[in-house]
């Protein structure tokens, strides 16, 4: 299962020896790391990036996730780290990008308070222990939330009833005088442009979405491949 993972940890060293048991649990196949950060908030609660990486093949495609979660726990600050380091797609950071609800962020930013830090991940596993064993060793406390499917950013009723503005508008333009058809057209064009927008918005939002899954897969092969190798090297019999 894919899933957004957040381990905070009251000091900086012990964020890095968790990124490192986080990335030897990547290596060792119990778990596959899409891409990581680690940040830290400030005594003045601001968020500021200490490290990150992205290992798939499509770069910062696969991070858009992680990119917006960082901007929600960040505010502004989060934003414009997020986009500095390539992890935000597009211009708007919100939970629909993140693919988490409200309550996870308020959960994770309750304990990210100052002068702590975070690795924030996008990862997938199968089962919680080993994480949870190798952070909570290390004095972590581990938040993780299934990442939602992605939806059409086009609030169906809401456009339905723009539609229905228009074929009303359109009505009153047919039996309008010539001096009230200008104002009612201007009304039509500008509701049209509006739909338009959120049709595009939900085009690139799903061309997005089937990056980051062909990205996921691309990581997935190249994982599998390298286990393969690194088990016909120890002499184990590997079958397809």
């Amino acid at each position: 299962m894919d899933r957004m993972l957040v381990v905070v940890f009251d000091t900086e060293k012990k964020a890095y020896e968790g990124k490192k048991a986080l990335l030897q649990l990547d290596g060792e196949g119990s778990i596959v790391v899409y891409a990581y950060a680690v940040v830290a908030k400030d005594a003045d609660g601001n968020v500021t990036l200490r490290q990150s990486d992205d290992p798939g093949p499509l770069g910062s495609l696969v991070g858009t996730s992680l990119g917006s979660l960082i901007g929600l726990l960040g505010g502004p600050a989060g934003l414009a780290i997020g986009a500095a380091v390539g992890l935000v797609a597009g211009s708007t950071v919100d939970l629909r990008n993140a693919q988490v609800s409200g309550d996870f962020v308020d959960d994770v930013s309750k304990q990210l308070r100052p002068n702590r830090f975070a690795i924030v991940a996008e990862i997938q596993e199968d089962w919680t222990t080993p994480v949870d064993t190798g952070m909570e060793a290390i004095g972590g406390i581990v938040f993780r939330r299934a990442l939602s499917d992605v939806k059409d950013m086009v609030d169906d009723e809401d456009t339905a009833a723009m539609q229905a503005d228009i074929a009303q508008l359109k009505a009153e333009h047919a039996q309008a005088r010539t001096d009230r058809k200008a104002k009612l057209q201007e009304k039509i064009n500008q509701l049209d442009s509006r739909i338009q927008a959120r049709l595009e918005k939900a085009k690139e939002q799903r061309q997005a979405a089937e990056q980051r899954a062909k990205a996921k897969v691309e990581i997935l092969k190249t994982k599998a491949a390298a286990l393969k190798a690194k088990a016909a090297q120890a002499g184990d019999v590997v079958t397809d």
